[in-house]
Order: C-alpha cells, then structure tokens, then sequence
C-alpha cells in the first residue's frame, strides 16, 4: 500500500515531499485546499484533529508535524543514509532541526501571521519588525555553522538540510537573506538537487494560475 501525502503548494508539506523523493519513495499525493478550507472538513479533521498540513499516512501510521514526519521517514529507510547512525552526528541533526523549527520558523511564523494571515486589523506592524530582527540574530548563528560546509550536519545530506533548505526559501520570500551569503548560497545550491521540490514561490505561483 502507497503511503498518503496529504499537501498543499507551498506549506511545510514541501519538507516531506522533498525527503520521500530523496529517498525514491512511491507515494499518493493528497491535495488539501487550504484556501478553499478543505483542512477543516470533518473528513479531514478525522485524519488531524488540528487541521493542519502535512500529514502522513503509511499503513496504520498517521503522523503530523513535518520535522517528526522527515525523522520517521529517514528512520524507516535507514539504508539511504538521509539520518546518521553515529550517536553524536544524529544528536547534531536533531539539534538543527530543533534550531530551525524554533529559532528560526517560529519569527517566520509571526511574520506571516501579522503581514497576511490575520485580518489586517489584528496584525501588528511592530511584531513584523521584531520578528524580523530575532530571525537575524538567529540566522547569523547558522551563517557561521555554515562557514566552510557543504550540508548541515557531516559530509553528506540529512533530513536537516531538506528542512533548513526550506525554512531559509521562506526567510528569502521575506527578504531577510540579505547579508547572509553562505545561507543563500547554500539554500540556492539544495533546490538544485536532482529531487528538490519546487520553491515556495513556483508552489505559489501555481495555486494563482
């Protein structure tokens, strides 16, 4: 049985689309609209109580959240090298993935939410620029980790790249790559992989066309 993709253009379900092409997986893709609202019909709801994307479903395993879901999918398929066997190399995915889903998405988040998630008379500009200035402070930190690498963690990729190559293409859409020229360089160099996804901005350009 094909495992279940459940998506949606641009999303974090990139992170997971990206790891399941790396590793040859043949799977169904499931688009959800979240424009039109499909997360939250009961249908759905029954999958992820949360309503929200992306979810895997592989047999009797439903699992959300994107970083958990690259994990299990790298554990599953051990043999393709995407996760480290060494106690210490695994640690240090672990802890960029925890970096990226903290330090860095978390102001990403209150970006988007305060620019063109929330009605425009809840946003805060002032968020906007705080956010922006924590995401810097942040990214710098992995500008210098990036000095002289090719991936993020060891001499090969890992699922840590595939999540810290997405979450700096949506730092780009917001502009706060200027001034970090191995992170741009970096990110750029990982979408040109044989298996990358497409960007964020191709993911939405084709839900407006």
């Amino acid at each position: 049985m094909k495992m279940k993709l459940y998506e949606f253009g641009p999303t974090r379900s990139i992170r997971v689309r990206w790891t399941l092409q790396e590793l040859g997986v043949d799977f169904e893709p499931i688009r959800v609209n979240l424009l039109t609202g499909e997360h939250l019909r009961p249908e759905f709801l029954k999958i992820n109580p949360a309503g929200k994307i992306p979810v895997l479903v592989d047999g009797d395993v439903v699992l959300t959240e994107s970083v958990a879901i690259v994990l299990y999918l790298a554990d599953k398929y051990s043999n393709k090298g995407l996760i480290p066997i060494d106690l210490k190399e695994r640690a240090q995915v672990n802890r960029w993935l925890l970096f990226a889903a903290t330090e860095l998405e978390q102001p990403l988040w209150r970006i988007s939410r305060h620019t063109v998630l929330y009605p425009e008379d809840q946003r805060l500009p002032g968020d906007v620029i705080l956010a922006s200035r924590e995401f810097k402070v942040m990214a710098s930190v992995l500008e210098e980790h990036m000095q002289r690498r090719q991936f993020v963690v060891g001499d090969s990729v890992t699922v840590a790249d595939f999540v810290v190559a997405y979450t700096l293409d949506w730092a780009n859409e917001d502009q706060l790559l200027d001034g970090f020229p191995q992170l741009l360089s970096y990110m750029k160099r990982m979408y040109t992989r044989p298996n990358a996804p497409p960007r964020i901005a191709e993911g939405f350009a084709a839900i407006k066309s």
